[in-house]
Formats: C-alpha cells, sequence, structure tokens
C-alpha cells in the first residue's frame, strides 16, 4: 500500500475542547496577542448568543456543536521528518524520486481539538443560508454521513428476494 499524501500527527500536548471562534473578517496576524482581553471580550446574550466588538464593529455569534461522533481539529504545516539513510540508499531514492513524479508527503501537526465553535456576524447572527462556511460545514457532514452509512433495506433486483 502506498504513502498517503496527506496526514495529520496527533500531539500529545495537544489542548481539548478549545475555544474556536470563525469571524466575518480576515486577521492578518500569526501568533498571540497579550492581555487579549483588550481586544476581545465577547458578552453574553439572550438564547445563548453573544455580541462582541472588533475594531468598533458590533459582532453576533452563536454556538455551533458538531454532531455525535464528530470533532474539529486545529492543525499547523510542518514539514515531514525524513529517516536518515545511507549514501547508498540515499542514491537510489534520488534516482526513484525522479522518476516516479510523486507528491511529497503533507504533514500536518494537531495543535487543539474542539467540540463546538462560535459563528460571528456583522450585525446579525450567522445563517446557514447565507454564511458559505456554516452552510459548507453542514453539507460536508451530511455528505460524509451519506458515504459512509449502509443503504437500508435490500437493492432492487437483488435475487435473493423470497
Amino acid at each position: 500500500m502506498s504513502q498517503p499524501i496527506f496526514a495529520v500527527k496527533p500531539q500529545d500536548s495537544a489542548e481539548r475542547n478549545t475555544s474556536v471562534h470563525l469571524l466575518p473578517c480576515r486577521i492578518h496576524h500569526n501568533g498571540n496577542v497579550e492581555p487579549v482581553d483588550t481586544f476581545w471580550n465577547p458578552a453574553e446574550g439572550q438564547d445563548e448568543t453573544k455580541t462582541a466588538y472588533l475594531r468598533g464593529r458590533k459582532l453576533h455569534g452563536k454556538a455551533v456543536k458538531l454532531p455525535e461522533g464528530y470533532y474539529g481539529s486545529v492543525v499547523e504545516k510542518s514539514e515531514p521528518k525524513k529517516p536518515e539513510k545511507t549514501l547508498e540508499e540515499t542514491e537510489v531514492i534520488e534516482i526513484q524520486d525522479e522518476e516516479d513524479g510523486q507528491p511529497a508527503e503533507g504533514v500536518m501537526q494537531e495543535k487543539a481539538v474542539f467540540d463546538e465553535f462560535m459563528v460571528w456576524g456583522h450585525e446579525s447572527l450567522a445563517d446557514s443560508k447565507e454564511d458559505p462556511y456554516l452552510r459548507g460545514m453542514e453539507e460536508w457532514i451530511s455528505f460524509a454521513e451519506q458515504i459512509h452509512s449502509y443503504p437500508s433495506g435490500k437493492p432492487e433486483g437483488s435475487k435473493n428476494e423470497p
């Protein structure tokens, strides 16, 4: 069996049940922001909703729970570890790589997991009819359930009918 092209490597120190927020904007910053309360302080609202202000813009958020048996992963791209090889093995592998043209394995390192996330919208709650990320997640889960389930009943035209 061939090696996978894409792999997610679990990390022992991955946080459990981290807080994930899907904001309706793009923030060009990677890394920590301290103190976070200065920039992000959501307030509890009615019906399990939250309200927050980001750079003067009012955002409304609602929690979306993932279905039973599903979880999300926060991942970070990392370089695959290459095993140490002798000079003879290296020469053979380099020749094979040039001939095969196989893509390199992509590795993502799991940093945290979650079972729910907050979806934020400008001036109103995010709705799966309008929000492409929320709609895509719902459609993906529905599609995954369909391809990983067995059909109910016997298929039409089966020869084992009584």
